[in-house]
């Protein structure tokens, strides 16, 4: 089990400001946290190779293709102030 000093450490460097029964739930609950992390520590995982995932993922992309696009009259139709065929904005210093 961790210590209410721990816990108000911890609490100190989060900037948490826990009651008196928060401190003592926190302290029970990362004790057991703590206890599983140890039971974890003690499984043989020499043979395991190590992975970025536990599921064999693979991203799917499609292929680059260049297609075409919007003309310069569609992307400023919906714009709310136009320009000389830009968008007009407000400035922002």
């Amino acid at each position: 089990m961790i210590g209410r000093k721990e816990v108000e450490h911890v609490a100190w460097l989060a900037r948490l400001e826990l009651s008196e029964e928060e401190k003592d739930k926190f302290s029970q609950q990362l004790g057991r946290i703590l206890e599983h992390a140890e039971r974890i520590k003690s499984v043989d995982t020499s043979g395991v190779e190590p992975t970025s995932h536990v599921l064999p993922l693979k991203n799917v992309m499609r292929d680059d293709e260049v297609r075409p696009g919007l003309t310069q009259e569609e992307a400023l139709s919906n714009a709310p102030r136009r320009e000389g065929g830009y968008f007009v904005v407000p400035r922002i210093v």
